[in-house]
């Protein structure tokens, strides 16, 4: 397994134009159809098993599911013309709290896939100046605008795909990817 580099160890540079919310935008908007396409078929042994103590399949989509409302919440600050972003719980106690090994796979993928297209729509009702509004992160401890946290979410959402995928070889085996079929041998 590769070594990932922790969530909260990421560092992250700010420095391109606010002009690129839509393309930031269109990052979070597929989320949900990426996620769908690499568990859809994995088997639900596969989706819990854990790799130590470190969340299953399940569980980091059951995550994404979970954040939704954090994000929410920041867009109604910068809306409100906060100051400062609402922390983050880095314990993730929801996420674990949630037992979403417990739950069943599609209710997770429907109900992020419902959250994440109500925060799109926010997005996509919002007049572009709104874009470059800013609030202070507080654990990056930097300035961040609208477009540096949507983009900020899109790579928390890779973050978790990528975890995914490598559960995926962990459990399901080689480089498989769900809805595919593994290729026959010659």
């Amino acid at each position: 397994m590769s070594e990932h580099l922790k969530w909260g160890e990421r560092t992250f540079a700010f420095t391109f134009p606010v002009e690129v919310f839509p393309e930031m935008i269109e990052r979070v908007r597929g989320t949900p159809a990426r996620l769908e396409d690499r568990v859809g078929s994995i088997p639900a042994a596969a989706l819990t098993s854990r790799d130590g103590e470190r969340w299953s399949i399940q569980e980091n989509a059951g995550h994404l599911l979970d954040i939704e409302a954090l994000f929410s919440r920041r867009l109604d600050e910068y809306l409100a013309g906060a100051e400062t972003l609402h922390a983050a719980d880095m314990s993730n106690r929801q996420t674990f709290e949630a037992d979403h090994n417990r739950a069943n796979i599609q209710s997770i993928l429907v109900g992020f896939r419902r959250e994440r297209t109500q925060l799109v729509q926010r997005f996509d009702d919002l007049q572009p100046q709104t874009f470059a509004k800013v609030a202070h992160h507080p654990r990056l401890n930097v300035p961040m605008r609208l477009v540096d946290m949507i983009y900020f979410q899109a790579e928390h959402d890779d973050y978790h795909l990528a975890r995914i995928s490598e559960l995926i070889r962990l459990f399901v085996g080689g480089h498989q990817t769900a809805g595919a079929s593994p290729p026959s041998r010659p």
